[in-house]
């Protein structure tokens, strides 16, 4: 593994992974063309840095790289609606169901009408102008669909976090949400969603909602990938796989510890099916190169675990894994991103790849060149 010699892993400061980034070159749409980005390529070994366009990508790919990607799907969050009977404005981020599939006997509590069975339960974010109260009721109504809530518990936590029931007269609730919610564009992205954010904050791969939801936030270093740079990797012979790991909302956590180790990553539901653990322990085993196209992915990666033949487990579940410099990389050997936030835990996940140094080194330089910054921004290449 590369990594800093001089670096003292066991006193990092998340202020070590701090850079300057002008708000300007926070992308706030994504490129004209999907594909159409910039890379930044930084080699491991020597540090040096070419600067490239990402349509170059396969230049640096060889035949028998295995790239693993994220298959996720990314789904329409974000409902808004209004109280009722009062009328007030009220918005929900929908994070993950909190229970299995609705039953017949499941009603809501604050009413005695006789209401569809097919209702759902929601672990959400909510904001409104008043004090949400379980009972308080909801609806979010677009183009002829609505769906109706009502708060089921409080949440403890200072950003709302609610369990809201949510059902519907009009199909099933998940077709409901599909066609009223909106994209849940990350914070940092200041507009509100348009249609076009449905194709464009979606990977080209991206089919995967099991777990009862999906993603509210893309896997970014996958949105850079076209069929066309598939097809020609593919001719190249550069094999393909994917894992599962549905974004929550803990990838947009600050870091609010001074001690790097102190910091406590959200966990994510994960799936590396039996197909997937075959590619990888092939490729491990022939001592052929492994790249994963994002941090989800080597978070999941880097989560499997690797018999000492190089057989590799398959595995579903709820990943934890913190990727920081010092980590000793089982299964990952290079790496696409994109440019994260500072003292983000991605950001030293991808130092942990690079060597910390070297990774700030890529990012004041990309800064001075203007390189456009996280979800829709450019790429990186980690070799």
């Amino acid at each position: 593994m590369t990594s800093d010699p001089i670096f003292p892993f066991s006193d990092m400061r998340v202020s070590d992974f701090d850079f300057d980034l002008p708000d300007a070159l926070i992308a706030q749409e994504p490129p004209a063309v999907r594909g159409g980005s910039r890379l930044l390529v930084l080699h491991r070994a020597t540090g040096a840095i070419e600067h490239r366009s990402f349509s170059d990508l396969p230049e640096y790919l060889r035949a028998g790289d295995l790239l693993v990607v994220n298959d996720t799907r990314v789904f329409p969050a974000r409902l808004l609606g209004h109280r009722t009977p009062s009328g007030g404005a009220v918005e929900c981020l929908l994070l993950s169901r909190a229970d299995e599939p609705a039953t017949g006997n499941q009603q809501p509590a604050t009413t005695n009408q006789q209401l569809p069975t097919n209702i759902q339960l929601w672990s959400c974010l909510m904001r409104a102008g008043g004090r949400l109260a379980p009972g308080a009721r909801v609806v979010f109504e677009r183009d002829g669909t609505r769906l109706d809530g009502e708060v089921v518990e409080p949440g403890s936590d200072p950003v709302g976090r609610r369990t809201i029931r949510l059902w519907t007269e009009q199909g099933s609730v998940s077709d409901a949400i599909e066609r009223i919610g909106h994209i849940p564009l990350p914070p940092y992205i200041g507009r509100d969603d348009t249609s076009a954010d449905r194709e464009r904050y979606q990977t080209v791969f991206a089919h995967h909602r099991g777990f009862s939801a999906g993603s509210i936030a893309a896997p970014t270093a996958g949105l850079h990938f076209t069929e066309p740079m598939l097809d020609a990797l593919k001719a190249k012979g550069v094999e393909m796989t994917n894992v599962t790991l549905h974004v929550g909302y803990g990838t947009f956590k600050p870091v609010r510890v001074s001690d790097v180790e102190q910091h406590e990553v959200d966990p994510e539901r994960y799936d590396a099916s039996q197909a997937t653990v075959d590619a990888l322990s092939r490729a491990r085993r022939e001592g052929r190169r492994i790249i994963a196209v994002g941090t989800t992915t080597t978070r999941v990666l880097e989560s499997l675990t690797v018999s000492p033949d190089g057989g590799v487990h398959p595995s579903t579940g709820e990943t934890r894994t913190f990727i920081y410099p010092g980590h000793r990389f089982q299964l990952v050997d290079a790496l696409v991103t994109n440019f994260h936030l500072p003292r983000s835990s991605l950001l030293m996940l991808v130092a942990a790849r690079g060597g910390r140094e070297q990774v700030l080194a890529a990012y004041r330089e990309a800064v001075e060149r203007g390189y456009r910054f996280y979800s829709y921004g450019d790429a990186m290449l980690v070799d």
